[in-house]
């Protein structure tokens, strides 16, 4: 796949602020466009794991900071991206999910109108069922502050990103009515755009499918989604052609997978423009060298959501989606043409790479599967971005070169920055017994 021209940014000095910004994928994906960014992120390991990647960062509250530090974030951001953690609208289809749905449009309805942050804050706190519910609004409830901000003039962001999993779009459609057709209550409006995409079909080695939204304010054009450059993975007629001996004799196990999403008019290109998904093999092979023989890898849970593609995929397809578990895949080795046997497991920094981070990305902290699984795949972030602003399309190779990491003086810099200590967090940091969203044992639970 080749590049298109360059192209000039809708924005003359794009700056991005990322929400909830985990280890790092989307500024990852904003560094290789050379584009500056600025996260904020609660999690203490993915911070150290940003500090050691030399990724400018505040170790914070996201609605903390929004409260009472907003006016400390550089003004010259125009850029809105993130992703909140993701809500229960795995049940979107039964009463727990609607009524989570409804809840969340009447606050954006409050927010648009005007409603104050205490009044906001206080019923969150008294109604809520989910205090994820609080942070799925933030990304407008940043939107709305920029306007009302002396630090940066009260100019609204000129573009917002947000992805989340594929149960969140309908609180991205909600979104999207609100931008566009009520407006910020200074009266800003955006274009946007919402769909479900699947990031094997922009190079990304997994499949894994996002809710995106892509918005524009209003006089900076129509915004697109990002042109697929990849073909989809469709494992049914993969299996039916390609699967190994060794797996075939095992119906069962077989990865059956589901529908990619739905192709958009603005993503659609003919079969003859894409390129073949990639596999496992291509990167952990090819790439640098980390597994030299043929393996398999057997997920021990569904992927997705999705329990149909639980089972055996091959280094010739793409990863099932990569979650805070795949430190649990098995990895089988080939030990001739008809044995196979157990290998080691992924690395984190395999791990890393079947997300598109860079092969060195300097993981760190604990809970490093977790981070991994958390992020946003760097070449798909780059994708995304490169549609809200206009630019040419990025390239698997411009996420292959080598990260250079933060020096000691650096990141001790970086995190006396994020923490107000140049080696340790200090009172201003989160406590890990605040932590949110709960964990997945106090997480509602479908009724049988």
């Amino acid at each position: 796949m080749t590049s298109t021209a360059p192209q000039q940014s809708i924005l003359d000095r794009p700056f991005v602020l990322d929400l909830f910004a985990g280890p790092g994928g989307l500024d990852v994906a904003a560094h290789r466009l050379d584009i500056p960014s600025f996260g904020i992120e609660w999690d203490k390991s993915a911070c150290l794991t940003r500090y050691a990647a030399g990724l400018d960062t505040l170790h914070a509250d996201v609605s903390a900071v929004r409260r009472d530090a907003f006016e400390s974030l550089p003004p010259e951001i125009n850029v809105l991206a993130g992703g909140p953690p993701c809500q229960t609208y795995s049940v979107a289809g039964h009463g727990a999910g609607r009524e989570a749905l409804k809840e969340v449009e009447e606050y954006i309805d409050r927010l648009m109108t005007g409603d104050s942050d205490e009044a906001i804050d206080r019923d969150l706190k008294k109604f809520s069922n989910d205090q994820r519910t609080g942070l799925v609004l933030e990304p407008l409830r940043y939107a709305i502050q920029a306007t009302r901000s002396p630090n940066r003039a009260n100019r609204p962001y000129d573009v917002i990103v947000l992805e989340q999993v594929p149960t969140v779009e309908p609180v991205w459609e909600n979104y999207a009515r609100a931008l566009r057709d009520k407006g910020l209550p200074d009266g800003t409006r955006y274009e946007v755009v919402v769909d479900v995409l699947a990031t094997e079909t922009y190079g990304v080695p997994q499949t894994r499918s996002r809710a995106v939204l892509i918005a524009r304010r209003v006089g900076l054009g129509k915004p697109q989604l990002p042109p697929a450059t990849h073909h989809a993975y469709e494992p049914k007629k993969w299996n039916q052609r390609n699967a190994p001996a060794e797996i075939q004799v095992h119906q069962p196990m077989l990865d059956e997978g589901s529908p990619a999403p739905a192709a958009t008019e603005s993503s659609k290109k003919s079969d003859t423009d894409l390129e073949p998904w990639r596999s496992m093999g291509d990167v952990l092979r090819t790439q640098v060298g980390t597994r030299t023989k043929p393996f398999l890898v057997r997920s021990n849970y569904g992927s997705s959501g999705h329990p149909g593609r639980r089972g055996v995929r091959t280094d010739q397809q793409p990863a099932a989606t990569v979650t805070g578990r795949i430190s649990r895949f098995v990895v089988f080795e080939h030990l001739d043409e008809n044995i196979v046997y157990e290998g080691p497991r992924f690395t984190m920094n395999e791990a890393g790479m079947l997300q598109s981070f860079p092969p060195d990305f300097p993981w760190s902290g604990t809970a490093q599967a977790q981070q991994v699984g958390n992020a946003v795949p760097p070449l798909f972030g780059a994708h995304l971005l490169s549609a809200a602003l206009g630019l040419s399309r990025p390239t698997p190779e411009s996420l292959k070169k080598p990260w250079q990491p933060a020096t000691e003086e650096q990141r001790a810099k970086l995190r006396n920055n994020g923490c107000g200590a140049a080696d340790t967090c200090t009172d201003r940091c989160p406590k890990p017994k605040d932590q949110v969203p709960p964990p997945s044992s106090m997480r509602p639970r479908k009724s049988k």
